[in-house]
């Protein structure tokens, strides 16, 4: 079943950028996941652009996602632009999404 780091990040693949209709992950937009305690989630993530319009949906979405998972008791999500992102994250599925 892999790390409790690895479930998380199965689980955000299931968040979807309403803007680009692409997950989080492939998008390259989490940054860190960290579980403390074994039931303790923290997502430092960003998004494509500062000020983006679905800052607050996307960040909600993620915390409702994490509320899946059994095992999670808690979980804060921290959105960040410090390294801002670039396209360079993109994983080569969001890439051929994307036309590139």
């Amino acid at each position: 079943m892999g790390t409790l780091q690895n479930q998380v990040e199965e689980a955000l693949r299931d968040v979807i950028d309403p803007e680009l209709g692409i997950n989080i992950v492939d998008l390259g937009l989490i940054y860190d996941i960290a579980v403390y305690e074994e039931s303790i989630v923290h997502v430092l993530m960003t998004l494509t652009t500062p000020g983006c319009p679905m800052h607050g949906t996307i960040a909600n979405d993620v915390e409702r996602t994490l509320a899946l998972i059994p095992w999670v008791k808690s979980s804060k999500v921290q959105v960040t632009y410090s390294p801002p992102w670039t396209p360079e994250r993109l994983s080569a599925h969001a890439r051929i999404l994307l036309g590139g």
